[in-house]
């Protein structure tokens, strides 16, 4: 399976400054743009799992997960539907709970190449935990396909009130991305070759 570094989620830059507000025992507090967008994954243990096994939270405890857990928003997309398009700034990493998502992207003559496929228990869009750069593909849904969204405005909260724990994703997120970036090149190198040749 191939892997690009993409930006974050499809949001316009305005709705990127906001993120669902931090969340005391069972009372959430609910911002009005993501809480119209996701709801939070009630699903915990099984949740949990989940991000043990994600590189970017390799190293953390159970609890911390837990922790993370509740920084996460579910969505889920139908066949067909589009979850961003390139050029969209972006805003946060992306979580498959469930089901299949294509990114593609445009080449000349506006044929759309595929770069990868991403199934259950793999993520994208790290990208944009690190800064709010433009999606650099489209991705879209194969099959009904059910999100997490982790918003990079909820990293920076975490940044603010758990300084350790951010550090040691942002370490984790870090090495992924290098790793990503020299898939991306491979990538790259193969869209080349496809399109055609001056003279």
């Amino acid at each position: 399976m191939q892997v690009v570094p993409l930006g974050g989620l499809a949001l316009t830059a305005s709705r990127a400054k906001y993120s669902m507000e931090c969340m005391k025992g069972d009372n959430r507090m609910k911002n009005p743009v993501w809480a119209y967008i996701f709801r939070s994954k009630s699903d915990e243990p099984t949740l949990v799992e989940l991000l043990s096994a994600l590189p970017i939270f390799e190293g953390l405890s159970r609890t911390q997960i837990r922790g993370i857990t509740r920084l996460l928003h579910e969505r889920t997309y139908a066949k067909g539907e589009t979850v961003f398009n390139e050029t969209e700034p972006g805003a946060g990493l992306y979580i498959i709970s469930s089901g299949r998502i294509a990114v593609t992207k445009q080449i000349e003559g506006g044929e759309q190449f595929e770069l990868a496929e991403f199934v259950e228990g793999n993520f994208f869009g790290e990208l944009a935990l690190i800064d709010e750069i433009p999606r650099s593909a489209t991705t879209t849904a194969l099959e009904t396909s059910t999100l997490l969204a982790f918003p990079k405005p909820d990293l920076d909260r975490l940044i603010e009130r758990q300084p350790q724990l951010a550090v040691r994703i942002l370490r984790n997120l870090a090495r992924l991305v290098a790793q990503r970036l020299l898939q991306a090149n491979r990538n790259l190198e193969e869209l080349q070759r496809l399109l055609p040749k001056e003279g």
